[in-house]
């Protein structure tokens, strides 16, 4: 399938940006097959593998995100497509100021929950929506629950750089302890970990912080310095090509489905494009974090802050076996590091992010370890 997206340039401000989209005949000899998925989504069997230069996939939901319908007029435009998605995905969140940010946090359970809190923490370029099922569950199995958006992600503030947030590592770091604080989050608690970026910036919070986690839960995340980086950022740290890059509104589900044996439904694609087809905003936070961040380093980190003799409170890993950015290996090398302390839980069925794809399984795995 040719399928042509337009962005019209923008200065490197914060503002909306327009999208022009055009529709296209579709190979009626596509080898692609989809299969029904137990937990909702769709299983895809495709000959053709992931481009990391292209800016459409040949997935149901990203042609559904940028094709018009055959009269144009009843939808398809920037402003309608938003003014039929800008209400969803907000499940369990309000905006809570810390600081002079405005975070949007997810919470279920009460503080009063008989068996602790967890706090969840999402990667790059999506947002907490990932989380809804497995906080839904956890709340139910007596768990209290947080999993707030990154400064930058989803529905939280995006600060252009330069103007009062960086998106370093060190102010994501500070950032997160203030909205602890705000948040009354008891410690030690339980910690989960998802994916790239800030994922990783999770982890290293751990490792500064080891007195306030009781457990650490990893699902697939950079945790070697073996670990592959994906074409996504590595597109995104080409000068002016990144800028372009960065301004693509369905770059959060196109990642997702490409780490993935699935698709997303189109109401779930909705919520994590939303963001980026509102403004330019999360695209530029985006683009200055994977600038900011040495992969290798951060990933050096990890490895040697782990090791055993260095780390001795429980880390599950809980990892998804299909997933197309981090092979299995890399789950096995980080546990190898300290037997003692790491348990590994290989998911079946999940790709990159477990957490969306199986997360009824992802619950069990918590809820067995916490």
């Amino acid at each position: 399938m040719a399928t042509n997206l337009l962005l019209t340039p923008q200065p490197l401000a914060f503002s909306k940006f327009s999208v022009a989209t055009k529709k296209v005949a579709i190979n009626s000899q596509r080898a692609t097959r989809f299969v029904a998925k137990a937990s909702g989504g769709e299983e895809k069997n495709d000959e053709k593998g992931f481009t990391p230069f292209g800016f459409v996939t040949d997935n149901p939901s990203s042609r559904s995100a940028i094709q018009l319908p055959e009269s144009p007029a009843e939808d398809g435009n920037v402003g309608q497509m938003l003014y039929r998605i800008e209400d969803k995905g907000k499940e369990y969140g309000s905006y809570i100021k810390s600081g002079k940010l405005r975070w949007f946090v997810r919470e279920t359970g009460s503080p009063e929950s008989r068996r602790g809190t967890v706090v969840f923490l999402h990667g790059a370029p999506t947002q907490s929506y990932s989380y809804r099922v497995v906080m839904s569950q956890m709340s139910d199995a007596g768990f209290h629950c947080f999993a707030p958006d990154w400064i930058g992600f989803g529905f939280s503030d995006k600060p252009q750089p330069g103007y009062g947030f960086d998106y370093t590592e060190k102010e994501f770091h500070e950032a997160l302890d203030k909205l602890l604080d705000v948040l009354e989050v008891k410690s030690p608690f339980f910690l989960v970990v998802q994916g790239f970026v800030v994922g990783s910036y999770g982890l290293t919070w751990a490792l500064k912080n080891p007195s306030k986690i009781s457990k650490l839960a990893i699902l697939n995340t950079p945790l070697t310095v073996s670990s592959p980086v994906p074409g996504l950022f590595q597109q995104l740290r080409i000068p002016l090509f990144g800028e372009f890059t960065s301004q693509n509104a369905v770059i959060a589900e196109r990642f997702i489905e490409a780490g993935s044996p699935y698709v997303l439904k189109l109401e779930k694609a909705d919520v994590y494009r939303l963001p980026y087809l509102a403004s330019s905003g999360p695209g530029f936070a985006l683009l200055e974090a994977a600038r900011k961040i040495n992969f290798r380093d951060i990933s050096s980190q990890i490895a040697d802050g782990f090791a055993s003799g260095r780390w001795d409170k429980p880390v599950l890993v809980a990892w998804g076996l299909a997933d197309k950015y981090l092979p299995q290996t890399i789950a096995e090398e980080f546990r190898k590091q300290n037997l003692s302390s790491v348990e590994l839980k290989l998911i079946e069925g999940a790709g990159h992010m477990p957490q969306e794809d199986w997360p009824e399984k992802v619950v069990d795995a918590l809820r067995m370890f916490f």
